[in-house]
């Protein structure tokens, strides 16, 4: 995919200030092989030199200020391009380099060229090779979400995480009460409060598996209330986010509520970056695999790369289009707060999507397969929205 819309443009002000074009506008590549501790440095200039080493670095603010500092100096200020992988450390090193006036990027380690015969890994050979695969533009780049983008992408996942344990609490609570010949009746519902006086009012013959019980039985309410603390800690920080109208806008979608449309705007952002739904939908890993050569065309699963967290939520989200399309009740009051605009192309999206369901399984498909492919679909819609409701966002920005 293309390199991202902000950072071309911020590559073409430094191009048109220095008067040279493309790849030729850097001083210098510098590959950086970014650890807890140590930071591997390698420096590529133009030409057809090979890169050289420039030893380890503490992996200080203070240690990177030097580094650049003593670069800068070294090619007489200009600019040079900085290039790591994307990894465990985030995104503090790319904010501390783009704001001393470089030019930073932060790379996908999968789309980084390796050679079949490559047997050979150090941190220096990485950041070499970091620093001649940037000088040749053979790179990849990663969207970096700025400081409030990454603090909702942090609360929506550790909500996603708190809803996982819980789960795994449910799951071991359940198959311990099985396993000593308890179920809770088929058709009832479970984790109500019928459900847990339930569990708690059985018997076990021994005294310390009657502990057991009531600690699985206390793990399973802990991590519920986690989950609720964090869907209202959620809940409080969207009307401070500067994206909350476009939340607003896709919650009129059916099959998306204010939690799904927060946790695909903090995974995926600003999607206007992407000129097309086809880009996002290959960014989402929504596109079947392909291998063909010649005359022959061989397609497979889909590929899976990219975001899995807004994935999962797209899928999810799917599911409600097996349903005819319809305006109920339910639909109609949570779109209220979204714009006409945003309506119309819900609306659309039902037409569309539900009658795609229906064709689909009629057809003999998987049900799996075929949320898969609404999940793909909608998230054209989305899109939609959000290149609709997007100048609106800015506006306010601006003017604010």
């Amino acid at each position: 995919m293309n390199k991202f819309k902000s950072e071309a443009s911020r590559i073409d002000t430094v191009a048109a200030r220095l008067e040279l074009p493309g790849q030729e506008c850097y001083a210098a590549y510098v590959g950086l092989d970014v650890h807890k501790e140590t930071i591997a440095v390698a420096v590529a200039e133009p030409g057809r030199q090979e890169p050289h080493s420039e030893g380890e670095i503490a992996n200080r603010p203070k240690s990177i200020e030097k580094l650049v500092r003593r670069l800068s100096e070294r090619f007489g200020g200009r600019v040079l391009q900085f290039v790591y992988e994307a990894g465990p450390c985030g995104y503090g090193l790319y904010h501390q380099l783009a704001g001393t006036g470089h030019i930073c990027e932060v790379v996908a380690p999968s789309r980084i060229p390796k050679a079949a015969a490559e047997r050979i890994k150090t941190d220096r050979r990485d950041a070499l090779k970091l620093a001649r695969l940037a000088r040749s533009g053979d790179l990849m780049p990663v969207w970096v979400p700025g400081p409030e983008q990454e603090a909702m992408r942090d609360l929506t996942r550790a909500r996603g995480d708190m809803k996982s344990q819980e789960r795994k609490a449910r799951q071991q609570l359940s198959a311990f009460v099985l396993r000593h010949g308890h179920a809770w009746p088929a058709g009832k519902k479970r984790w109500t409060q019928a459900h847990y006086t339930w569990l708690e009012s059985l018997k076990f013959s021994h005294d310390w598996q009657q502990v057991v019980l009531q600690e699985y039985v206390d793990a399973v309410k802990a991590a519920t209330q986690r989950v609720a603390d964090l869907r209202t800690q959620m809940e409080r920080a969207l009307a401070q986010w500067s994206l909350a109208p476009v939340v607003e806008a896709l919650v009129a979608l059916r099959g998306v509520d204010t939690l799904a449309a927060m946790v695909l705007l903090a995974e995926l952002g600003d999607i206007t970056r992407f000129d097309s739904p086809r880009q996002l939908m290959a960014f989402l890993g929504l596109v079947p695999s392909e291998h063909s050569s010649g005359g022959r065309r061989r397609q497979g699963g889909i590929t899976l790369t990219g975001n899995g967290h807004a994935r999962r939520m797209l899928v999810e989200s799917a599911w409600s289009y097996r349903f005819p399309a319809r305006q109920t009740k339910h639909l109609k009051r949570k779109a209220a707060p979204a714009s006409e605009a945003a309506k119309g192309i819900a609306w659309q999206a039902q037409k569309r999507l539900c009658g795609r369901y229906r064709d689909l399984i009629q057809a003999g498909k998987n049900s799996k397969l075929v949320c898969v492919a609404i999940a793909r679909e909608l998230i054209g819609f989305i899109w939609a929205i959000v290149r609709e409701e997007m100048p609106r966002v800015h506006s306010a920005t601006n003017a604010g």
